[in-house]
């Protein structure tokens, strides 16, 4: 059994979908491992992981309207302790999750024809996010 582990930093511009499936399917592919289970982290509190479709835009235009009108900015939360979209963002991360697992396959993660792997990011200002990848297999 081999093991391997990375962080990538995702520089954002705001909230939208950042997508880096080229950047994790190079690593895997570099570590040597063919077989095994792909894990990741996002180590933040208002930013997300999702796997979803990377073929057309507006699936992630739509993505993100519904996640804006699921946990709205606003003055009725009490955690406001960075501005108005504090809280929201904590919510977003709690539905996007802060995990992925991926089974990898003859040195690829076996994501569907079109699926890519998304940081989320739910806060309006730009942020450095760090994902930490760890693959384990042989």
């Amino acid at each position: 059994m081999q093991q391997a582990q990375t962080s990538f930093t995702i520089s954002t511009r705001g909230k939208g979908l950042y997508e880096f499936t080229d950047e994790l399917a190079r690593w895997v592919g570099d570590t040597g491992i063919g077989t095994g289970l792909l894990s990741l982290l996002c180590r933040h509190t208002s930013a997300g992981l999702i796997i979803n479709e990377n073929a057309a835009s507006a699936v992630q235009r739509d993505i993100q309207r519904w996640m804006e009108a699921s946990a709205p900015e606003g003055s009725h939360y009490e955690h406001d302790d960075e501005g108005p979209d504090d809280m929201p963002a904590h919510i977003r991360t709690m539905l996007t999750g802060s995990t992925l697992s991926i089974p990898c396959a003859g040195g690829r993660m076996m994501l569907g024809t079109w699926q890519g792997v998304y940081l989320f990011e739910h806060r309006r200002a730009p942020h450095r996010r760090t994902i930490v990848a760890h693959l384990i297999g042989e």
